[in-house]
């Protein structure tokens, strides 16, 4: 009988990391990645601007890079929006479906949903592995947004599905199996979490394009995220932007050693 490996079983051991070996109870045991300070924070605290701040002026002193650890939103849904033809109509899609998962009061969509979203899952993975290999050559990596596995939602760069709110068998496996990976994901916990607060009225005056509830419900939740013990810098972005960039700066410097 032919012992080597099928391509799909290939498949699964590059880019699961092997998940089936990771217990959900598992919490992080490993040190922090050396070199890796993650940026989070609600819609409207002005990340995007911020990171890239943040990187110009550490390239300075020596290589820096961004990466960006969202999914449909933000820069991915930019690049589905520019792709031809399909793009525009794709992106809104994969966005409707996304919002439509976060509601925890629904079921899930249906399979096929569940599978590009299990996907975006798997996608996430090889993003931390890339970032994880970055960080080891050397290079300092601001990470805009971070995954972790204690809040489901996409939104807040949790998991997309849960196993409580189906009853397709399919799905079921794929929620079992998403939430490995993030248990996995959240384990590569940073140096340091830059955490960036704001209310919801601000966030809504900057973008008037979000639902004030779901502004509102992502900033009551993301102060109960841990990202599995990593060190938080709670940032308070209401105040002007370079008292905001200054104090990030210095807390950059006092996570990683100026």
């Amino acid at each position: 009988m032919d012992s080597r490996p099928r391509r799909d079983d290939d498949f699964e051991h590059r880019f699961t990391i092997a998940i089936d070996d990771v217990s959900e109870q598992t919490f992080a045991s490993e040190a922090p990645l050396a070199g890796v300070v993650a940026v989070v924070g609600c819609d409207g605290t002005g990340k995007t601007t911020l990171v890239a701040d943040l990187v110009a002026s550490l390239r300075r002193r020596g290589p820096a890079q961004r990466r960006y650890m969202g999914l449909v939103s933000g820069e991915t849904g930019d690049k589905i929006k520019r792709l031809p033809f399909i793009g525009i109509r794709l992106e809104r899609y994969l966005a409707a479906k996304s919002r439509r998962a976060q509601d925890m009061d629904k079921k899930l969509p249906g399979v096929v949903t569940a599978i590009v979203m299990y996907l975006f899952s798997v996608w996430r993975v090889v993003k931390v592995r890339r970032m994880m290999r970055l960080a080891q050559s050397g290079v300092l990596v601001i990470a805009e947004r971070y995954p972790q596995a204690e809040i489901p939602g996409f939104h807040y760069d949790g998991p997309g599905l849960t196993a409580d709110r189906t009853t397709n068998w399919l799905v079921r496996k794929l929620a079992a199996r998403e939430q490995k990976l993030y248990v996995w994901m959240a384990r590569q916990r940073p140096t340091a979490v830059i955490r960036l607060n704001i209310d919801a009225d601000t966030a809504y005056a900057r973008k008037p394009d979000h639902p004030l509830t779901e502004l509102r419900d992502k900033i009551a939740i993301m102060p109960r995220i841990t990202y599995n013990g990593a060190a938080i810098r709670e940032i308070d972005t209401r105040r002007p932007y370079p008292q905001v960039l200054d104090e990030t700066l210095r807390a950059v410097d006092s996570a990683i050693g100026s």
